[in-house]
């Protein structure tokens, strides 16, 4: 399952999450970002429950995110654990990639 996430929700959701978070930053008009909304949304399907979460954050309506976690360009995938940053990819990555940035093997 695939959460959007905003400025208001992104340390509930992500940096408190008891679980390995990827958050996929992206924008709407980018077309590499909705190549790799496919695939991330097939990967998250593909989880098991409770194995990891994704999240999304558009970065135009979320203008601090993307500053504090200094996206120069998108899309980008950091990886979180424990509220850690663990991995960052930027550019269209496989879900093989996904899978090793949470550690997941």
């Amino acid at each position: 399952m695939l959460i959007n996430v905003t400025e208001d929700t992104f340390e509930q959701e992500v940096l408190k999450s008891e679980v390995p978070v990827l958050v996929d930053f992206w924008a709407a008009w980018c077309g590499p970002c909705r190549i790799q909304g496919e695939i991330v949304d097939a990967f998250s399907r593909g989880l098991k429950e409770g194995e990891a979460k994704i999240c999304k954050v558009d970065v135009d309506t979320n203008p601090n995110l993307s500053f504090e976690y200094q996206i120069m360009s998108i899309p980008t995938m950091i990886a979180f654990k424990e509220g850690k940053v663990i991995a960052r990819e930027v550019g269209v990555r496989n879900e093989a990639k996904l899978r090793e940035m949470l550690n997941l093997g």
